[in-house]
């Protein structure tokens, strides 16, 4: 594979030569920061990794719009941690609204994929024992 590289560090005519050479097929992978997160076209993306999780959902979202565009399947792999936690459970709504994605049951299923964070999750009051 030949790869390309997209980052602040590069100045415009840079970034621009690395995307006229994978619009072109000189390249076949762009290894890419957010500068590539919105504005800029590329279509026949197939897939997208990302290796550090957006901080919020609508981030995430511009990242993955990229691959399976125009009908076309595409796949998105997103490597979570620990101090991505604060996005489980919006990433977890988005994609169990999306029709064509699977929720992984360890998503799915972890404690902070539950609630929004900063909600207070409260009883019912029927379910209370009261002592008097």
């Amino acid at each position: 594979y030949n790869a390309c590289t997209l980052h602040g560090g590069k100045g415009q005519e840079q970034r621009e030569f690395a995307l006229s050479n994978l619009k072109a097929g000189a390249k076949d992978i762009l290894v890419a920061t957010d500068v590539a997160g919105r504005g800029i076209d590329i279509h026949d993306v197939s897939m997208v990794v990302n290796y550090d999780m957006a901080k919020n959902i609508e981030d995430y979202i511009h990242r993955i719009g990229r691959t399976g565009r125009a009908g076309k399947r595409g796949v998105a792999i997103t490597f979570l941690t620990k101090e991505d936690s604060t996005v489980f459970y919006d990433l977890k709504q988005a994609i169990l609204e999306s029709p064509v994605s699977s929720c992984p049951p360890e998503l799915a299923n972890h404690p902070d994929a539950q609630h929004k964070p900063g909600t207070i999750l409260t009883k019912k009051r029927r379910e209370e024992t009261i002592f008097a």
